[in-house]
């Protein structure tokens, strides 16, 4: 039996439609689109016989089945030709324990998916490897797409402009003009996208975007796009075999557009389904205090979305006061015992920092995560014996300026940085070296 997926609307209208459709949103409802898969037909191979399959495409170098995102092709987009995949060995990424850390906080496990290890250096790789490797097989297929384009404060740029060049197919990146960090406004430009920042926020980029995607012929790679999701719920099945096909107690993940939260719900939700795990883990989506419409709903008992105008936040990437996948979040939310925290600047900052003295280097948005498992913790609702998974999304590398202006004491909403470390200056006297030394040590 060939293994298939196509659209269906979210609310659950009649009708699918192919994953080859320039299509968005219901047609007759005007809800979101997400990919379902011939569940039968999936079910036709046993779960051992999957597991040995993902066991042995795990980092193979057999292209393009050594990415963690193609080595689930069957999962992910199987009607998409081989030939058509454009892959960059995404995925794959480590999960690391940080033991120190989790004792610090009462804890037994706590290990950080370190989806920021990734060609672009986020998480955004996993969704855009297949996005654009189905817009390269519908130029193939005769389809006018002149060209890919997306709203983003920084990584979602970055992953179009790097797979949408290696595609050659041409990229347009709308941001919030003056509202990321220097190091990802850099990559779309070197890559060589169309780039227009905007005097306006991430939901002001969002809506124009989408006017363009439905006017101008461009295709839209935002998360609203389900096929995204598609590749970002490999990090679910990614976890589960990293774990021996066992699944965490907890998943904590940053929200901003809300995309990922589903993404992964969709990811637990496949496996145990076709029973490779037998159980659903908790998920905990974390916001920035600054821009928090998930949380306001959670406290109201899931009320309706409430946009809000997102205030300034460290976490630039989840700055957003109108998350298009609010529906689709709540609904994975309730399914797996889901809670939101809010975080505040301060708080994301020192749990960042916290858990950089234990070798990693995580940037602001990990922060977000990192700051609620503290605080879930200090509740007691993260118990002692609980294995926690925290969703780093992308590389501290590509927010360096965040880090020097933590430990230079210099983040305007971070008056006093719990874990500041600076150097200490002195003249070429052995007297002072050996002094500094020992009072540091001692320290």
């Amino acid at each position: 039996m060939p293994f298939s997926a196509e659209f269906r609307c979210i609310a659950g209208c009649s009708g699918s439609y192919p994953l080859e459709q320039v299509i968005y949103r219901c047609p007759q409802c005007g809800d979101l689109l997400e990919v379902v898969h011939d569940l039968a037909a999936l079910r036709t191979k046993s779960a051992a016989e999957w597991k040995s399959l993902f066991a042995n495409r795990w980092r193979s170098t057999d292209e393009p089945y050594g990415s963690g995102v193609w080595g689930k092709h069957e999962w992910v987009a199987p009607q998409l030709e081989p030939t058509n995949i454009v892959s960059m060995l995404e995925g794959v990424t480590h999960l690391t324990r940080v033991p120190n850390y989790a004792n610090e906080l009462g804890l037994t496990d706590v290990r950080v998916k370190q989806c920021g290890t990734s060609h672009s250096g986020s998480f955004k790789d996993l969704g855009m490897t297949v996005l654009v490797s189905m817009v390269k097989q519908m130029i193939a297929h005769g389809q006018p797409i002149r060209a890919i384009a997306c709203a983003s404060t920084g990584d979602t740029s970055a992953a179009l402009a790097a797979y949408a060049a290696a595609a050659g197919i041409r990229s347009v990146v709308i941001l919030p003009r003056g509202k990321i960090s220097t190091a990802q406004l850099v990559q779309p430009l070197a890559m060589g996208s169309l780039v227009l920042a905007i005097d306006t926020d991430f939901d002001g980029c969002m809506r124009l975007v989408q006017e363009l995607a439905s006017k101008e012929g461009v295709y839209l790679a935002n998360s609203m796009n389900s096929l995204r999701l598609e590749g970002q719920k490999t990090v679910a099945i990614e976890i589960a075999q990293q774990l021996d096909w066992q699944v965490p107690d907890w998943v904590v993940i940053p929200g901003g557009n809300l995309g990922n939260v589903s993404a992964l719900g969709a990811g637990f939700e496949l496996l145990l389904s076709l029973g490779l795990v037998d159980r659903r883990p908790r998920i905990c989506v974390a916001q920035a205090a600054n821009a928090a419409p998930l949380h306001a709903s959670y406290r109201a008992n899931w009320a309706d979305l409430q946009p809000v105008k997102a205030k300034t936040t460290l976490a630039s990437a989840i700055q957003i006061g109108n998350p298009v996948s609010f529906k689709k979040a709540v609904r994975a939310l309730r399914a797996f015992e889901g809670v939101v925290e809010a975080v505040t600047e301060s708080e994301l900052a020192d749990a960042s920092a916290r858990i950089d003295r234990y070798g990693l280097f995580t940037c602001p948005h990990t922060g977000v995560a990192l700051g609620a498992v503290e605080k879930l913790a200090a509740r007691g609702e993260i118990k002692k014996d609980e294995r926690v998974v925290v969703i780093s999304t992308a590389s501290g590398l590509k927010f360096a300026d965040f880090k020097v202006g933590y430990h230079e004491g210099k983040l305007a909403d971070v008056p006093a940085p719990k874990y500041r470390n600076v150097p200490v200056e002195l003249p070429e006297e052995y007297g002072a070296v050996r002094d500094a030394l020992l009072r540091g040590l001692d320290r």
